[in-house]
């Protein structure tokens, strides 16, 4: 084959699922694969009702209630306990959504039984954070102004005494994942002192400072 007529057959692969084109130079194999999480059922524990209309899912729990639309590529089917989630198709884009879509799933039951934690740590001389409320936070990350940063809906936090470390709490993992990555990012941890917002448990590569002669 031609060079360019195996990558008219590679192209193919998205609809046909298996591919396999042989050249002068090299041996080419594309094949849609099965995902080891996609294929995994997801548990529903007690306390939790799922709904499924259609490709929306609709869970609700002791920490609140969220909802999901899903590809058309994917089919999510209600068992004895469980929640399945299958290929429609054998293609590529199939199977990068399955697992994908196995995962939001579980993150949509687990969030809403028992919710989602991020724990940041502020480290800088007069770093502090307060809370508004059930407003936001106020947090002094050595500005000449404080940085002042709203809640998303359904995100609450606790504070220390000092203010220097928060939990993040919701049932949405997305987010509160998303709001800490925000606060984060006006003082990512520095390597040389360490100084900034660091998630709970983060390891920063550090590195020496100057020396003098």
């Amino acid at each position: 084959l031609s060079l360019n007529n195996c990558n008219t057959i590679l192209a193919m692969a998205a609809t046909t699922g298996v591919t396999r084109c042989l050249n002068s130079r090299r041996l080419v194999t594309t094949r849609a694969g099965e995902s080891r999480i996609g294929k995994q059922p997801v548990k529903i524990p007690q306390g939790v009702d799922v709904k499924l209309n259609g490709q929306t899912l609709t869970a609700k729990g002791p920490k609140g209630e969220l909802s999901r639309t899903f590809h058309e590529l994917v089919e999510l089917e209600m068992g004895d306990g469980v929640l399945n989630v299958k290929k429609r198709a054998e293609t590529r884009q199939a199977s990068a959504l399955h697992g994908t879509s196995r995962a939001l799933a579980n993150n949509l039951v687990v969030g809403v039984h028992e919710g989602f934690d991020v724990n940041l740590q502020l480290i800088g001389v007069g770093y502090r954070a307060k809370a508004n409320g059930s407003k936001g936070l106020t947090l002094s990350l050595g500005f000449s102004h404080d940085v002042e940063m709203e809640f998303p809906e359904g995100v609450t936090a606790e504070l220390d005494k000092q203010g220097v470390n928060i939990k993040l709490s919701s049932a949405n993992k997305e987010t509160v994942t998303q709001f800490a990555a925000d606060i984060r990012k006006y003082r990512p941890p520095e390597p040389y002192k360490g100084k900034g917002v660091h998630y709970l448990g983060e390891q920063i590569l550090r590195k020496e400072g100057k020396k003098g002669k």
